[in-house]
């Protein structure tokens, strides 16, 4: 008997099937190009991603055909929705975060409410991340496709709804359309009539780790299920990253590297609105019942990813080719400096049109400097808000790291010796798998409770203990950083 651990993401999709007793008995990753256009379109293949997702879904169950799969459950990325028909066919691309068509619609809401006055129904920050802003954009450019459209659904519902289910957003992800009534736990009428929304054409809000239903038996077959599987409700990737870290309880933070680097603290109440617009702070549901996250974002493993196919082309599809480029990384700080704006940014900035720097190039500059200079600069960019989060009572004594980029010796050690505080790396890195199947789990008995689930699944692999010399180095570049950032900001738009 085992559980079933999906994780849908923007630059690939993770499958891994797990023991009752949280042992991962295979996994796979595919993949998949973002579709970018002259015109500032960021989108993705709706259709290639869920046929990769098909893709990993077959390879690990297949390895793992010994253990019977009894449940399923699905971590993925927010924001994105694909439009669908009535008989479960995509009908076209689903719109990324990072996509900015929209915005004129979010200077509307802008213009009817004052942002204490939304946050107190959607707690988040507007902008044109979210996914109400493409809808909006979809209805006014693209009407047929819009008209034809059965249902706009969100990753973890859309999986669920081509797995044989009724379509459903968890409650988490349903936040991050700007749509969402935090407190009413459904679809805003208020502000589904300001935006004219139509509710129809939006999928049933569910909560983390309710029974969604079963995958059919059309789809076992493809995908070499036993008949029955549950389809179990998961929700936003880095609450599920979270609770696969092990926070089940609030009062700590975890740091998931991933394509975007995500610092998420866990609550057990709604903090006050006025402390967390201050600090350009989010708050949705945990996938746990009765617990609240924020989230510091920004651009991470994306940043890595660019730099491998911008200066180690040659190098793309060899065996460990990050390896091979960390081993060129110097064991010292870098002199060097990155503004990591090259997209969008995250909180608590939120520069909608930016981009990158690197300063401190030299003729005798290697690339394994340059890539350790991300590494350090990616982090340099929490240093404030990792203070903000102490004065709202969340222990960063120490993180748990999560996602693709823990994997990465060299970089938990650089977050530890730039924070000054240990970095801990659990036995399976890829948390949102195993949150997800600790969900599965939880749902269908196989666990008494999530704590039971955070038990068997989560154990410490390794801790990275920070070098307080290299400690003392980095907070001088950090204060170098910041210093540059202040020069910088109101020119990152004019490149």
């Amino acid at each position: 008997m085992s559980l079933l651990g999906i994780d849908i993401g923007t630059t690939g999709c993770k499958a891994a099937v797990f023991s009752n007793d949280g042992i991962n008995l295979s996994y796979a990753y595919r993949e998949y190009p973002i579709i970018h256009s002259a015109e500032g379109k960021n989108e993705l293949n709706s259709q290639l991603v869920w046929d990769s997702l098909c893709d990993v879904i077959s390879q690990v169950v297949h390895k793992a055909a010994n253990d019977r799969v009894t449940a399923l459950c699905t971590s993925s990325m927010g924001e994105a929705a694909t439009p669908v028909s009535h008989d479960r066919k995509i009908l076209g691309n689903c719109i990324l975060s990072s996509d900015e068509r929209g915005s004129k619609f979010i200077a509307k809401i802008s213009d009817k409410y004052k942002k204490a006055g939304f946050y107190n129904i959607n707690p988040n920050l507007l902008g044109t991340n979210y996914t109400y802003p493409k809808l909006a954009w979809l209805a006014e450019n693209e009407p047929e496709l819009f008209n034809n459209t059965y249902k706009f659904l969100l990753w973890d519902g859309l999986a669920g709804y081509l797995f044989g289910c009724e379509p459903f957003v968890s409650y988490s992800i349903a936040n991050r359309t700007l749509l969402f009534d935090i407190h009413k736990q459904d679809w805003s009428d208020e502000l589904l009539n300001f935006t004219k929304i139509n509710r129809e054409k939006l999928p049933v809000c569910k909560p983390a780790g309710a029974i969604a239903g079963i995958v059919s038996d059309f789809m076992a077959q493809s995908l070499g299920l036993p008949k029955g599987v549950k389809v179990v409700v998961g929700g936003h990737d880095q609450c599920c990253n979270a609770l696969g870290a092990g926070l089940f309880r609030a009062g700590k933070a975890v740091d998931g590297i991933g394509t975007f680097e995500c610092i998420t603290p866990v609550y057990n109440h709604i903090p006050k609105a006025e402390y967390m617009l201050e600090q350009g702070l989010n708050i949705e549901h945990h996938v746990v019942p009765g617990l609240y996250v924020s989230f510091l974002y920004n651009q991470g493993g994306s940043l890595v990813k660019w730099f491998r196919d911008t200066f180690a082309k040659d190098c793309v599809g060899g065996k460990n080719i990050y390896e091979k480029l960390s081993a060129e990384m110097p064991s010292e700080p870098t002199p060097l400096l990155v503004l990591p704006y090259f997209e969008m940014s995250g909180s608590p900035h939120f520069l909608k049109d930016a981009s990158g720097v690197i300063i401190g190039l030299k003729m005798n500059t290697t690339r394994g400097e340059i890539l350790k200079a991300i590494m350090e600069s990616v982090t340099y960019y929490f240093v404030e808000s990792i203070d903000s989060l102490r004065k709202i009572g969340i222990d960063t004594s120490e993180f748990i790291a999560t996602g693709g980029g823990a994997k990465s010796d060299r970089w938990l050690q650089i977050k530890a010796d730039i924070y000054g505080v240990p970095f801990v790396r659990n036995r399976i890195s890829e948390c949102g798998l195993v949150g997800a199947a600790i969900l599965a789990g939880k749902a269908t008995g196989v666990f008494a409770s999530i704590e039971q689930g955070v038990e068997k699944f989560v154990q410490t692999e390794r801790i990275f203990e920070p070098d307080k010399k290299k400690n003392s180095i980095y907070r001088e570049r950090c204060k170098k950083y910041q210093e540059l950032f202040l020069l910088m900001k109101d020119y990152l738009a004019d490149f």
